[in-house]
This record gives C-alpha cells, structure tokens and sequence, in this order.
C-alpha cells in the first residue's frame, strides 16, 4: 500500500484504534517487533522511540492483522481499514503464488545416451 508518512496519516490511524475501542499507548519497553498488542484489554503498545514512519508502518501491520467490529467505524476511517485488509490479503496471495511456483516438481535426470 502507497501510504505516505505524514502527521495527519499517523491521526487517521490512531483514529482508528480510538473508534474500535483500543487504548493507543506510545511507551518505552523491551519489544521485539516494536509493538505489544493485549487482545482482551484492548490495548496496543508502540514503542515510543520509534519515528513516524516507524510508528505509521507498525499500526498498518497491527491493523492488517486485526479483526475490528466494522459497525464501530466512521465511513472514513471504514474506508482505510478495508484498504488497509485489502492490501494485507492481496499481498499475501502474491507471496502464496511465489511460494507455489518455488514448490514446482523438479527435472527428471536426463537419460544416458547411447552412443
């Protein structure tokens, strides 16, 4: 997705967390993936140190990987979020596709000539 890292794409995604009723938190910690997510809190962890493009990329993977109740979104923000799956799915069937054509059946040996 062509998503350009600017202050107000940041908003629109924090936004989005907002209306389905998930506590955004910027914090410093241990993460290995610079984000913690508590599914029954509803509560996700960024890591504060990390700049905006930093921060923009890690809510579009969080987003892409959640299940959020649509109905709670804002016909603006329901429009990103859908791009947002739309995009995790179609690049998923891409990196499918290559890893289909990696499993291809190899050549069989090559019969000795008679000569």
């Amino acid at each position: 997705m062509n998503f350009k890292v600017t202050p107000n794409n940041l908003t629109r995604l924090e936004k989005i967390f907002g209306e389905a009723k998930y506590e955004l938190r910027f914090e410093k910690g241990t993460f290995n993936s610079g984000y913690c997510v508590l599914e029954h809190k509803k509560v996700v962890v960024i890591n504060k140190f990390l700049n905006l493009e930093g921060r923009i990329n890690t809510l579009l993977d969080i987003l892409s990987t959640m299940a959020l109740d649509e109905t709670m979104l804002t016909p603006e923000s329901l429009k990103l979020y859908r791009q947002i799956v739309d995009n995790k799915n179609a690049a998923d069937a891409a990196a499918a596709a290559d890893n289909n054509d990696d499993t291809s059946i190899p050549p069989s040996p090559e019969q000795p000539s008679e000569n």
